[in-house]
Parts: C-alpha cells; sequence; structure tokens
C-alpha cells in the first residue's frame, strides 16, 4: 500500500474532536467559506462530478452524475437526506464519523445541499446511535450559532437547516425510497420506480439521498481539489468500458475473527487480506481465515483463495460478490461452519423484508426454513437445489422485487452454494445418514423456538 494521508478520520483521534473549536482549529469549514465565495452550486457540482467520487453506502453509483439527475429548471423546494442508518451487519464506520467528528459530515452536507440547490436536509439516524445523536445534534446547534446554518449562511444568498430524524432500526429504510417514506411517517414500504427521487421524492420533491461517508468525502474535495482525489484509489479498467474507476479514501471496518477489530482508513483498491493482516492484526488464535464478507451480509463471500481482492468497487465483484458494499469485513476462520453463516445471513433478511413483494416476503422465509431443517439434523442433498433456485428467482435483477433487499439476500446464499457447497454436502451426509438422498416431499418440521411466520401487516 502506498503511503497515505487519512483525511476522513483525522480528527477522530483529537481530544474533543466533536467539538467546532478543534474542528475549525483543523481547518474545517474552510471548504465551505470559500465554495460559498467564489463557487456557483454548479461549479460545487462540477468539481464533485469530476473527481469521480462514488457512493460509499454499498452501490457504488457516481455521486455528481446522481446530482445531476435533478431537474435543472424546478423552482423549489429540493430536499437533501442524508441516510445514516446503517443496518447492514457488521458496519459501523458512519458512526464512528458521527460520534468522533460530526462537523465534517455537517460540512459535507451543507455544501453537498448547496451543489444540488437544496433547502433543507434530513439525517435519517439510526435509533441505536445515541451518543451519535446527542453528538450531531451538538453539532447542529453549534453550525446554527456560528452562522454557519440557518438564513444567508456566512453572509450569502444560501439558506439550509438540517433536522435529524431517528429511524426505528429497520433494515429496509437503507433503500433510498424505503427512507423517504420513513421520513414522511409512513411504513417503510420502498418505492416503485420510475419516478426516481432526483424527480419525486421526499414530500413528492425533487431529493437526493446520500450515504454519511459519502458527504464527508464532499468536504475534502472542495478543500483540496478533484485531482487530488482521483490521484487516491484505482483508476478505470480499461477493458471495461462501465468501469468509472474507484477513487479516494474509504473507511474500511473489520469485525468477527481477528486480533484487532475496529475501524481504519485506507485508500480504495487494497487488498482484503493486507487491510486485515495490516491494520485488524491477523485472524485471531494463530488460525487461517475461511472466508470474508467483504461489506455487510449483502455482498455475499470471499473465499480464503480469494482474500488477494482488491476492496474496490470492482475487485469483489470480480469474484463473484454482489459488491463492495460498505467495506466493513466480516472474518469467518477456518473452525467455522459455513452452514452457520448461512443460517444467520437467512434468519437475518427473512426477519427484515418488509413483506410488500411475494417472492422477498416468501423466499427469504423459506430460505430460513431449508437452513433450520438442515441444522436439524434432517437435511437433503436437494435442500441445496432448492435453496439456489430461491437465490435465482428473488431481486431486482431477476426483476421480481421492487427493492434490492431480496438481491442482498440471495447473495449469501448464491456464494455459500457455489464457493463451499462441499462442506454443506458433507454436513448433510454426516448429519442425516440415512435420509440425506431423498428427494420426495417431506413433512413439514416444527422448530422449537423458532420465530412465527409474519403476514405483511405484521412485517411494518
Amino acid at each position: 500500500m502506498p503511503d497515505f494521508e487519512p483525511v476522513l478520520t483525522a480528527n477522530l483521534a483529537k481530544p474533543d474532536g466533536h467539538r467546532l473549536a478543534v474542528y475549525e482549529a483543523g481547518g474545517g469549514y474552510r471548504a465551505l467559506r470559500r465554495a460559498l465565495a467564489e463557487l456557483a452550486p454548479k461549479d460545487v457540482l462540477e468539481q464533485v462530478r469530476t473527481s469521480g467520487l462514488r457512493g460509499r453506502g454499498g452501490a457504488g453509483f457516481p455521486t455528481g452524475l446522481k446530482w445531476s439527475f435533478l431537474p435543472a429548471d424546478h423552482p423549489g423546494p429540493i430536499y437533501l437526506c442524508v441516510n445514516a442508518d446503517e443496518s447492514e451487519p457488521g458496519t459501523f464506520v458512519n458512526r464512528v464519523l458521527i460520534e468522533g467528528d460530526p462537523h465534517q459530515v455537517i460540512e459535507g452536507t451543507i455544501l453537498s445541499a448547496y451543489a444540488t440547490r437544496a433547502s433543507t436536509a434530513y439525517v435519517y439516524l439510526r435509533y441505536e446511535y445515541p451518543l451519535a445523536l446527542a453528538r450531531l445534534e451538538a453539532a447542529l446547534a453549534e453550525c446554527r450559532a456560528a452562522g454557519y446554518l440557518g438564513r444567508n449562511i456566512l453572509g450569502s444568498a444560501f439558506s439550509l437547516d438540517i433536522f435529524v430524524h431517528r429511524g426505528a432500526a429497520a433494515y429496509v429504510c437503507g433503500e433510498e425510497t424505503g427512507l423517504i417514506e420513513s421520513i414522511e411517517g409512513k411504513r417503510a414500504w420502498p418505492r416503485i420506480k420510475p419516478p426516481f427521487p432526483a424527480v419525486e421524492g421526499l414530500f413528492r420533491r425533487p431529493t437526493v439521498v446520500n450515504n454519511v461517508e459519502t458527504l464527508a468525502c464532499v468536504t475534502h474535495i472542495i478543500d483540496r481539489g478533484p485531482a487530488w482525489f482521483r490521484s487516491i484509489g484505482v483508476p478505470p479498467d480499461p477493458t471495461n468500458p462501465r468501469d468509472p474507476g474507484s477513487f479516494g479514501p474509504k473507511m474500511y471496518g473489520a469485525s468477527g475473527h481477528v486480533n484487532r477489530p475496529g475501524w481504519f482508513e485506507a485508500p480504495l483498491g487494497a487488498a482484503c487480506r493486507e487491510l486485515i493482516d495490516r491494520f485488524a492484526g491477523g485472524v485471531w488464535k494463530g488460525r487461517r481465515a475461511k472466508a470474508v464478507v467483504p461489506g455487510g451480509l449483502s455482498t455475499g463471500l470471499l473465499a480464503e483463495s480469494e482474500l488477494d481482492t482488491p476492496m474496490d468497487f470492482a475487485g469483489p465483484v470480480r469474484a463473484g460478490c454482489l459488491g463492495l458494499g460498505t467495506g466493513c469485513m466480516i472474518v469467518l476462520d477456518e473452525t467455522y461452519p459455513i452452514l452457520e453463516f448461512l443460517y444467520n445471513s437467512c434468519r437475518f433478511f427473512a426477519h427484515e423484508s418488509c413483506g410488500q413483494c411475494t417472492p422477498c416476503r416468501e423466499g427469504t422465509q423459506w430460505a430460513l426454513e431449508l437452513c433450520q431443517r438442515i441444522r436439524a439434523g434432517r437435511g437433503r442433498l436437494v435442500d441445496l437445489d432448492l435453496l439456489a433456485e430461491i437465490g435465482d428467482s428473488i431481486g431486482i435483477m431477476p426483476g421480481t422485487t421492487i427493492c434490492g433487499l431480496a438481491d442482498g439476500a440471495a447473495w449469501p446464499i448464491k456464494n455459500a452454494l457455489g464457493k463451499f457447497r462441499d462442506e454443506l454436502e458433507e454436513h448433510i451426509r454426516t448429519t442425516n445418514p440415512s435420509g440425506f438422498g431423498q428427494t420426495e416431499p417431506v413433512e413439514a418440521m416444527e422448530f422449537a423456538g423458532r420465530e412465527p411466520r409474519m403476514n405483511a401487516d405484521e412485517r411494518g
């Protein structure tokens, strides 16, 4: 890994790094002052577009391009929603940023609102983050007192206020239209698109939804310039015209079977194995890794042989994963049964499905019940084929659901079967030696302690 100056995490180790005075002493709000004095909104948008910034929430969509979808002639209001729901398992870097350096996120939010001509911004914050809430509310109060928020910010014609909306801890609220529905006070059922939020979003007005880390990056792009941002990371693949590159710094996390779980910052494109060994202290207890979840359960699995994969937006995809996701890795050591990973993934997604789309509502539950049968020692080899069929049949990609939760639910199944089928078959043969080859329908099982099946209203 080349020499690298952390910027997103620069204030996190400073005493009182969450305070306005500390942030300003390190150059905080310098970018905002310059933008309001020297740059038009279109100039800020163009700098972000030129930088190649892609969304850090998981999908990696180019941020400047997303902003450009807003109607140029719309009289307003336009809204900016900050996605701080962070409900992907094993992910915690947005919480770290808000708790340790909320002003960096706020400055990026103000700059992004200025670029998109938004007059109001909402931070959608996960309910289980009480310290983040306290730090963010205190930082917003400091900004209002200092003239960084409110009417005619720093004497300019631009006005903005930011409000915090606490979510009720639903995974589906991380989907942008589910988030919008929740802010509006409704059940968080994702909307059918089109219309897209840039045309008809919050309160049926043009809306941009961006992740916390994405907006923190905007602060440094405007302060240091697009060329600086593009000097970090991975350029586009010349053989792939659809690859726009993976530029800039990235906050990564590591949890699971590592010696030093936590967060760290590195350039996009660092190898998964290097990140684990260098920053997380390697796999615990002197063991080897069996697999790594690259960025939340929805991304799937990297097998041990794939750990030299670069952690950029293209690397995990080439290794068969859904994507980079959040970049927060969950490490599984060589003793951990893949069946347990599969079971826990299916249990999570069955619980978090909003129930709106039949393939997701039913598919996630049936996948869970198949895993329960295998764990109970009554699995059949054909059950793995049924799991594969479910994985191939739910989600936006096969065209059966409104949002991508089902795709996220399918990918752990696809990767577990594709990369560890031998282990799963061996478990079935060992635990059900007389019935593993059965193919005829079997009687239903009642599983002690399992969660009852829920209808759509109960899931809301």
